[in-house]
């Protein structure tokens, strides 16, 4: 249900975005009020408690961030507390982050090494990136696992390219495995 109210949501909100020309400007006001958020968790408590009623969060609203937002950001947190929604803004706010990325053909790739990699190393993974998928920029998130022996292992999206040693020896034990002796 929560995936269907973001998607929905999300979707009307990237539309309006997209209707009024201002996708750019909605995805930079969604990346503050994240900040915001994170900086004061208080207030999404507050937005979300069950014993304050609407008009009193209307207000609340109204005094924190009337003036600071665009009208299209303000009226859309206002639909999101009049329909009782304002609970799934961070999963609308990243429903809208990935179709913005999308929109833009950014490809989010997260890239797990045993050891740590050098910057021409990581330029070139993303050199590489760039050619074999239709992105025109990459987001590379880089992690370590020393379990991997060696290689990398790359995720984008559901897709997985694992080249590390750790997966090459599994693959190996499990086909001696197999090997029946005479």
């Amino acid at each position: 249900m929560a995936k269907l109210v973001s998607e929905t949501y999300g979707e009307a909100l990237f539309s309006l975005g997209l209707e009024k020309g201002i996708v750019d400007s909605l995805m930079e006001e969604i990346d503050a009020l994240r900040g915001i958020l994170e900086e004061n968790p208080g207030f999404s408590r507050l937005m979300n408690h069950p014993d304050i009623g609407r008009d009193e969060k209307l207000e609340v609203l109204q005094k924190v961030f009337e003036g600071k937002l665009s009208d299209t950001m303000y009226g859309f947190l206002e639909v999101l507390i009049h329909k009782g929604r304002y609970g799934a803004a961070e999963d609308i706010f990243t429903y809208y982050t990935d179709r913005y990325k999308a929109y833009h053909r950014i490809g989010v790739a997260f890239v797990t090494s045993a050891v740590e990699l050098t910057g021409a190393q990581k330029s070139k993974i993303e050199k590489r990136l760039l050619e074999t998928t239709q992105f025109d920029k990459m987001e590379l998130h880089f992690s370590l696992d020393e379990e991997l022996i060696g290689g990398l292992v790359i995720r984008i999206g559901d897709r997985v390219v694992d080249s590390s040693i750790r997966t090459k020896l599994e693959g190996l034990q499990r086909q001696l495995m197999k090997v029946q002796l005479s």
